[in-house]
């Protein structure tokens, strides 16, 4: 937008110079304001510097208005805000007492009728308003103003400058989401949510106000209303999985379970078909400790992503269903985290001879270089009273916690070796 302002300003000044100047013969500082506003265009700003020096401000055709908003530009181009804002300061107080003439019609009235025109065909000139042009002058001023003050995050003044704007700064939806963000980042929420509401009902079909809304509600921890402004969004932009997955992840982060659970069952509704739903509803019920639940969940969402295929072996693992986490982990295709989950399902049900069986799957694939599946397969063999196999993989084991359970394992062995009696 201030690009925009800025072309335009800088057309309008070189017309209005090059007027001054085809009626000038004498004086030149139009053609210095006009090169240092050409120079600031192509960013050569040091040029536009040398430039504005050289401008007669002593002139009797000295545009000050002019001058100052050009310097307040290019103290804004060189980050050298509070100069700009001076500079600003200076070319609105200019504006408010320049006298606006109405520019010189170069046209010939040749060109204004046609041949066997009639007078309602003749081309209508608008009137000149001086007034007015004074307030657009003005009204683009304090756009600049308020794009230096938010660079000092002064909010205060950015709001100010913004209503002082008149309706050019009423003229967008952000604007209005400027406005709320600036009274936000002073705590005036009531403030913030007023602006907020004004630009909604401005513009109705705009969302990003709404989106702003329910992310002020969220930090201020206001769930439910977060949760119905939301909704509202989601109404608007049309509703889709991933604002429902957002909004319940931003529940959990706050430690809400029970309004996500909620949430995500609704969506679960919606979007039966998106698997992160099912996955993120799983992980609360798990919460909960309601294991069955939770491996339902993550078998569903494993049935259009087969990334959670894990999770449900292993969630169905923990629930106690053996047989069906074997059955969902015969269509892992990779071997080696299959073969990992086959061994943990064994350990759960106690099959330790079935985890022997595999020991030259394990081999293969060099996976007894993992200290925990050694470990697996050595208790395996003890707890099949195979004592010389334990000790030989129990002697490989180097993990800290593992070497610990290892040495109780090497106790029991060596008292059942001495006494059978014990170990019965």
């Amino acid at each position: 937008m201030y690009k925009q302002i800025f072309r335009i300003l800088t057309i309008t000044l070189l017309l209005n110079m090059s007027l001054s100047a085809t009626e000038s013969t004498n004086e030149d500082f139009v053609d210095h304001l006009a090169l240092a506003t050409l120079m600031i265009y192509d960013a050569k700003y040091d040029k536009a510097e040398e430039e504005l020096k050289l401008v007669n401000k002593n002139s009797k055709k000295f545009d000050r208005a002019n001058y100052y908003t050009v310097v307040g530009v290019l103290n804004s181009k060189q980050s050298q805000t509070e100069k700009a804002i001076d500079a600003y300061k200076k070319a609105i107080k200019a504006t408010k007492t320049k006298k606006f003439v109405a520019p010189k019609i170069l046209t010939k009235e040749k060109y204004l009728f046609t041949i066997g025109t009639t007078d309602k065909e003749k081309k209508k000139i608008p009137a000149f308003d001086p007034e007015k042009k004074r307030q657009e002058k003005v009204s683009q001023l304090y756009m600049y103003l308020t794009q230096e003050y938010y660079k000092l995050k002064d909010y205060k003044n950015t709001v100010e400058s913004l209503e002082n704007a008149g309706e050019i700064g009423r003229s967008r939806a952000g604007l209005y989401t400027l406005r709320a963000e600036c009274y936000y980042k002073q705590g005036l929420h009531s403030e913030t949510f007023k602006a907020l509401n004004k630009g909604i009902k401005k513009f109705p079909e705009d969302s990003k106000l709404l989106k702003q809304k329910f992310y002020y509600f969220a930090d201020l921890k206001l769930y439910q209303a977060a949760i119905d402004a939301s909704k509202v969004y989601m109404e608007k932009v049309g509703v889709s999985a991933t604002e429902y997955i957002a909004l319940a992840q931003m529940l959990i982060g706050a430690n809400e379970l029970n309004s996500a659970i909620k949430l995500l069952e609704e969506s679960k509704l919606k979007f039966p078909r998106e698997p992160k739903i099912g996955i993120l509803l799983g992980h609360m019920y798990l919460k909960k400790d309601m294991k069955n639940a939770t491996a339902q969940l993550f078998e569903e969402s494993s049935y259009y992503d087969k990334k959670y295929l894990k999770d449900a072996v292993e969630m169905n693992r923990r629930a106690g269903n053996n047989l069906h986490a074997l059955y969902l982990n015969t269509q892992n295709i990779d071997k080696v985290e299959k073969l990992k989950q086959k061994i943990a399902i064994y350990l759960n049900a106690g099959e330790y001879r079935k985890i022997i069986g595999l020991q030259k799957a394990l081999e293969r694939y060099k996976m007894l270089d993992d200290d925990n599946l050694r470990y697996a397969l050595a208790y395996s063999y003890y707890m099949s009273d195979d004592f010389k196999s334990a000790e030989l993989h129990l002697k490989y084991i180097s993990d800290n916690e593992l070497f610990s359970k290892a040495t109780v394992i090497r106790k029991n062995i060596e008292k059942c070796t001495n006494n059978p009696m014990e170990c019965l």
